[in-house]
């Protein structure tokens, strides 16, 4: 009966919670190893980094901020009582890229990079990897391509890294790209393909393209291990932060996390190194747009076969264009088959009310950024999440920390972020929702 509400729900676009039945919390030897070598290769890296970006410091890091919000935890605190703890991990202002996929799409870009140029012998094992960003190299790389099949975000993060090293660079983009986007791509020097299909089939026509081509190496957001290990080296940056806090995470102090998706790889990187650096202690929740609810219509499915929301009757149209995905990544749905919480949905409506209540804290984001800002409300408004919290939080809920990942919003052009400010504002406050949703 509980299902049958949701599956209601979610037909008529209203915002759900979905908790995953299959949700296991346990310490993961696997993706701790996996974090650990992610980490190591951003290390490598470092030194290319900095020479490519000296913007970035001797260090070379590409790493965001731990926020306290003490103003967006006020407003949403009338709906989630029990919100003592709410901070921002700031990757809307993330270097190179201005949003999370900085964390994937530079990473795969270097690894390629790194991987040619050792199979050309232009770089030795060990040798300086900073002379990748020399003339050599450049010339070396001007003559094979990267491809991407993208909404956005991670378009820029792969066009802005792959011709910063001098590779040509094609991103092949859905219908519903933002403008200033495409724009953004094409002043670096980019290619940029739009296709009048959804990002699904636009990805799958951009795979077929690269395929045919030996020199061109094609960044596939669907099942690139890449992207999905440079995106889990993150949980432990969050780790050192909220250990410098003084927010140790453990048995009694448990942190939960909400992570905006699209076609699932940055949040499922995320979550699984998340399940590796704090084990049992962790609960990753991803949501969606209610009308582009693709990992929720796939997980609650199960295995065994992909699952589109256009099968619910729903658009696939929304505001959150980094969301605007029909199918979810096949690779990340059976690595969060027992890793993940579960999924809630939000309206556009509420996107803007949260960008305008996060500009109040300083905080620039574009309405996907702030998706995750819905989530204490979910966990401690609705039937589910109360069932969840029973479950396991077990009389802990105002000890956990929340913490929403902002995704995106530092590229955002000013007329554009000020007219999501301005619509947010005339909807109302964040705290202004609607009733309980069971």
């Amino acid at each position: 009966m509980q299902d049958d509400r949701l599956l209601e729900r979610l037909r008529a676009g209203q915002p759900v919670l979905w908790t995953n039945p299959d949700y296991a919390p346990a310490e993961d030897p696997q993706a701790a190893a996996d974090v650990a070598q992610a980490q190591a290769d951003w290390q490598s890296f470092a030194p290319l980094l900095a020479a490519l970006w000296p913007e970035l410091g001797a260090s070379g890091a590409i790493r965001s901020e731990l926020i306290a919000v003490p103003g967006c935890r006020e407003a949403l605190a009338a709906a989630a009582p029990d919100l003592a703890t709410l901070l921002v991990k700031g990757d809307h202002a993330l270097p190179v890229a201005g949003s999370v996929k900085a964390r994937g799409g530079v990473f795969e870009v270097l690894s390629t990079a790194v991987a040619q140029a050792r199979a050309a012998g232009l770089l030795a094992e060990g040798g300086d990897i900073a002379t990748l960003a020399g003339p050599d190299a450049r010339a070396f790389f001007a003559k094979r391509r990267i491809a991407v099949g993208s909404t956005g975000n991670l378009g820029l993060s792969v066009g802005i890294s792959a011709r910063a090293l001098g590779y040509a660079a094609t991103v092949h983009m859905s219908h519903d790209a933002k403008a200033w986007k495409v724009a953004r791509l094409r002043d670096l020097g980019v290619e940029v393909v739009q296709h009048r299909s959804d990002y699904s089939a636009a990805v799958a026509t951009a795979r077929d393209i690269a395929a045919r081509d030996p020199l061109t190496h094609f960044v596939d957001d669907e099942s690139s291990a890449l992207l999905f290990n440079g995106y889990s080296a993150a949980a432990a940056e969050l780790k050192d932060q909220l250990d410098a806090m003084g927010r140790a995470i453990g048995p009694e102090r448990p942190l939960i996390l909400y992570l905006p998706c699209g076609i699932g790889g940055a949040p499922g990187g995320i979550a699984y190194g998340a399940r590796g650096v704090f084990g049992p202690d962790v609960h990753p929740f991803f949501v969606e747009p209610v009308q582009a609810p693709s990992a929720l219509v796939q997980m609650r499915h199960g295995p065994g076969r992909e699952t589109s929301v256009y099968e619910l009757g729903l658009s696939n149209r929304t505001e959150a264009d980094g969301m605007a995905v029909a199918t979810m990544s096949q690779l990340v749905a059976e690595r969060m088959r027992r890793r993940l919480a579960g999924v809630f949905t939000v309206s556009d409506d509420d996107l803007f009310r949260w960008v305008a209540m996060a500009d109040a804290e300083g905080l620039r984001l574009e309405p996907s950024a702030a998706s995750g800002f819905g989530g204490p409300r979910m966990l401690q408004g609705t039937e589910a999440g109360r069932a969840f919290c029973a479950t396991h939080l077990t009389g802990r809920e105002a000890a956990a920390v929340h913490v929403v990942w902002t995704t995106g919003g530092a590229f955002l052009p000013e007329e554009i972020y000020q007219s999501h400010v301005a619509a947010g504002r005339k909807l109302g406050p964040a705290s202004g929702m609607q009733g309980d949703m069971t």
